[in-house]
């Protein structure tokens, strides 16, 4: 551990203000009163009793000595700081990601608050604001009950210093790095305290040149090794899915001409395809994969490769992988899925082709995504499942994936990143929509720290902050993922196709947008959805004035107000296409970013014997032009069996995506408006 002087001494030399200060308290002399006495070589000072405030020069000589009788030899001197707004600011490098900056309210208030913000390095200016910004504790540096505003710009330069391009971070042996506090005053900043401990930064991965994963989505044949001739083994079952879904398959078996009716190969060394799945048991895994020369990619099924004591085995087979010079997926993964390259790893043939690419670490999840998302309305690009990601990690695929042109938004679930820092440089140039859903974030124990910037880092936290400094969504169930990635399927990057006029009154120039319109029927379904999309931090803009003698003369607000949500009368004997003369009329005086529409299917069926006024609403709900639309079905099991199918297909050919419930629906809509913006698809 460095003393407190040598690490004032590196920040003087970087630029950050600190109290002038000396070892020797017989040099105090030069200091001006009054003075702190700080006992040197203790990591908390103050919990040992190890600072004096307050000190003249009268009375340090006494503090020296009573300092010294209790925890012996060794100080430092220094004038005391002003006062002002005391803040901590500091960097601790995380296991996956590397190092983080934490800033937030410090001194007393570290422990008791624990109000503070994470950014991953390095940061941009922009990241600085938005953490001090995001503190509960943002109104102290405003300025607040008379006291002025501190000089924000000095807070924000301290932690570009600390965190951003060319900062300590890069410099540091980190270990944790730690101000605290850091005091605040309308003139600048002053570090007042400051502790660095060093620990040895950990092998950087030898960096590996692009892969072209084209061939394994799109193999010309795939080769099964690990079917049986008398038994049902995993790879008899997927001989059956690449049968099913059309694909050129080969099977290998040392002795075997043929298994399920699949031609088979004594080695994979004789098998002439891009793509080889392995499902033998862990041990033989390795000597499988040596014999794949030739194949660009190599997907182990087989898990037991993370297990305590069998590190081993992982990394023969990475080394196997290499000496081959095949690109391994897994070890403990599912596979591939891929409906234009009839990759697959379930059952029941392929889906449509789509636009959504999804990178799992779970093969079960990926496959319940698929089918689910499927019976919903999604349609996949590319699907991967890595497993542990020995070699092709999440970071390298979606690298790739940015650039495909089949792709156009991107699902992840990750439960250990591999390469943190990769991550976070692939989804910060990521052009596409990302939705990223963490398995274990608040599962995962922290080190204990020494310090409180590493005590206040968690799994959570830097998740937290990966998607906050890249702009991915992140969610917290599997439904919320697959309900963000139709919202992106079907409104981004979809322009338009007939964008609504400026507001009548209005230049071009200044014309503005809102936020969310909800409609539909039932005063108190629209007061829990407002409920649910305030919650989700989306803003129900009050109806523009000069609208509503538009609405009366639609008959509207008889018996019920006219504002956001608006009741629409929606049911079997209502009319089916006064919803869109209803969104018409208000996106025409004030275009909202998103429309959400709500029904409820029950009384359609309640009050009604067909399908008939349900469908005719979706098909004019799809009419409506110039703004995105979400379509919410409450109570979609009163359907009758091949309704929801029908609804679902209408509103896929219009693009609206549809939920179950207003709260998905409003997670959705809240991803979609953090990415896109206004209803243009612009920030």
């Amino acid at each position: 551990m460095w003393t407190e002087h040598e690490v004032k001494e590196l920040l003087r030399q970087a630029g950050v203000p600190v109290p002038r200060g000396v070892r020797d308290p017989a040099l105090a002399g030069t200091l001006r009163a009054p003075l702190v006495l700080k006992a040197a070589g203790l990591l908390h000072k103050s919990d040992a009793g190890g600072v004096r405030l307050g000190l003249t020069h009268d009375t340090l000589g006494a503090a020296v000595a009573e300092m010294r009788e209790r925890l012996g030899d060794g100080f430092l001197v220094e004038e005391q700081a002003p006062e002002g707004v005391e803040l901590i600011a500091g960097l601790i490098r995380d296991p996956a990601f590397g190092p983080v900056l934490l800033a937030g309210l410090g001194g007393v208030w570290t422990e008791a608050l624990r109000d503070t913000a994470l950014r991953l390095c390095p940061i941009s200016e922009s990241d600085a604001r938005r953490m001090l910004a995001s503190l509960r504790g943002s109104s102290l540096l405003d300025g607040y009950r008379g006291r002025p505003a501190v000089d924000v710009d000095a807070v924000v330069k301290l932690l570009m210093t600390l965190g951003g391009p060319g900062g300590l971070w890069e410099r540091l042996e980190l270990g944790e790095f730690e101000l605290n506090p850091v005091i605040a005053t309308p003139s600048g900043v002053i570090a007042v305290d400051a502790r660095y401990l060093p620990s040895p930064r950990p092998p950087s991965a030898a960096p590996r040149a692009a892969a072209d994963f084209t061939p394994l989505f799109e193999p010309r044949a795939v080769a099964v090794v690990g079917a049986s001739t008398s038994r049902a083994a995993f790879g008899n079952m997927f001989l059956d899915f690449y049968r099913a879904a059309g694909t050129p398959v080969v099977a290998v078996h040392p002795t075997a001409a043929s298994i399920d009716g699949v031609p088979a190969v004594p080695t994979l060394a004789a098998a002439e395809v891009d793509y080889a799945l392995v499902a033998v048991p862990a041990a033989a895994c390795a000597e499988v994969v040596r014999q794949a020369r030739g194949v660009p990619y190599t997907q182990v099924m087989s898990g037991g490769f993370g297990e305590a004591g069998r590190a081993d085995l992982e990394e023969a087979l990475v080394a196997a992988a290499r000496e081959a010079g095949t690109r391994l997926l897994g070890p403990n993964c599912m596979g591939v899925y891929c409906p234009k390259g009839r990759q697959t790893f379930v059952g029941g043939g392929v889906g449509p082709e789509g636009s959504v690419a999804l990178i799992s670490q779970s093969g079960g999840l990926a496959g319940e995504v698929i089918k689910v998302g499927e019976r919903r309305g999604l349609a996949f690009s590319r699907v991967a499942t890595l497993g542990n990601a020995a070699d092709v990690t999440p970071a390298e695929l979606l690298g790739w994936l940015s650039r495909d042109p089949s792709t156009s938004a991107v699902g992840l679930y990750l439960e250990d990143p591999r390469d943190g820092l990769a991550l976070f440089s692939a989804l910060s140039s990521c052009p596409l929509p990302v939705v990223l859903l963490v398995g274990g974030r608040s599962g995962q124990g922290r080190r204990a720290a020494a310090s409180h910037t590493g005590g206040m880092v968690s799994d959570g936290r830097i998740w937290q902050a990966l998607a906050d400094q890249t702009g991915a969504t992140l969610v917290t169930t599997q439904d919320a993922l697959i309900g963000a990635l139709a919202y992106f399927q079907a409104h981004t990057p979809r322009p338009l196709a007939d964008p609504a006029p400026t507001p009548r009154g209005l230049d071009p120039g200044e014309r503005r947008t809102a936020g969310v319109l909800v409609v539909g029927p039932s005063g108190g379904a629209g007061v829990l959805a407002a409920d649910a999309f305030d919650e989700a931090g989306l803003t129900l803009d009050p109806l523009p004035d000069d609208v509503l003698d538009d609405l009366r003369a639609l008959g509207l607000g008889a018996g019920s107000s006219l504002a956001n949500p608006l009741e629409v009368p929606v049911g079997p004997r209502g009319r089916p296409d006064l919803v869109k003369e209803v969104i018409t009329a208000v996106t025409g005086r004030l275009p909202y970013r998103d429309v959400v529409a709500h029904v409820n299917v029950q009384s359609f069926f309640t009050y009604g014997s067909t399908a008939d006024p349900l469908l005719a609403y979706a098909r004019h709900l799809g009419e409506v032009r110039g703004v995105r639309v979400t379509l919410v079905t409450r109570n979609g099991e009163f359907a009758p069996p091949g309704v929801e199918d029908e609804l679902m297909a209408i509103a896929a050919a219009a693009g609206i995506p549809v939920y179950r419930s207003m709260e998905a629906a409003a997670i959705a809509v809240a991803a979609g408006q953090r990415l896109c913006g206004g209803t243009d698809g612009t920030a």
